[in-house]
């Protein structure tokens, strides 16, 4: 029985990856898009208060266009998404998947992230989800640096080429660590990186298929 996801994105990008993942199994994908408001929430009368009320407001449109599942993909709307949100049906965050990964793995993690305003949201809630599950991090972050802008201004190829080599670099940099990239949009990177220095680089994709077929049964 196919099995309807409404994937809400930040970015276009990400409609390739997610379609690319879950193309062995009987899925629809149904993909809503909002970069304006990446591009938004920055600006100096933009409060968290009115990107919380049009996160909310996308999630009820694609909760009522017959979905069996929805999947959230951009760490900035999982970080603001208000937490009550019971639509019925599954709702499934791009980074909860990953915050388990994290909290198996036994090196102190490093997680590397290329859009700034997702840094300290991603962070808290994945203290918070590794108290509940009685885990204590050595955590430490890094945030490349205008890598994120050449993405939305669709320069995927300079993006990826930028970001695999800081990922490489925090890869060489903290040997004791495990490096992952923890955004959707750094996966083709954090592949790259991979392969270009033998070292594992753990990233939301890797985590979040395996969740989705065990949680939506696919």
């Amino acid at each position: 029985m196919t099995v309807t996801i409404g994937c809400y994105h930040a970015h276009y990008s990400n409609i390739e990856i997610i379609q690319k993942a879950l193309e062995p199994y009987d899925v629809e994908l149904l993909h809503f898009v909002d970069p304006g408001l990446d591009r938004r929430k920055s600006d100096p009368l933009f409060s968290l208060e009115k990107a919380q009320r049009k996160i909310k407001e996308t999630l009820d449109w694609v909760a009522a266009s017959r979905v069996d599942a929805i999947l959230v993909t951009c760490t900035f709307f999982t970080a603001h998404m208000p937490e009550e949100l019971d639509y019925g049906i599954p709702i499934i965050k791009i980074d909860d998947p990953l915050f388990e990964s994290i909290c198996e793995s036994g090196q102190p993690p490093l997680l590397v992230f290329t859009n700034p305003a997702t840094v300290q949201g991603t962070l808290e809630r994945l203290i918070r989800y590794a108290m509940l599950k009685g885990k204590q991090l050595d955590l430490q972050s890094q945030t490349l640096e205008h890598s994120f802008e050449l993405l939305m201004q669709g320069k995927k190829g300079a993006y990826v080429e930028l970001v695999a080599a800081g990922l490489k670099r925090w890869i060489e940099a903290q040997p004791d660590r495990q490096v992952w990239a923890a955004q959707l949009s750094m996966v083709q990177a954090a592949e790259e990186a991979e392969r270009a220095s033998g070292v594992r680089v753990g990233d939301p994709l890797k985590a979040l298929v395996g969740h989705l077929v065990e949680r939506l049964q696919l």
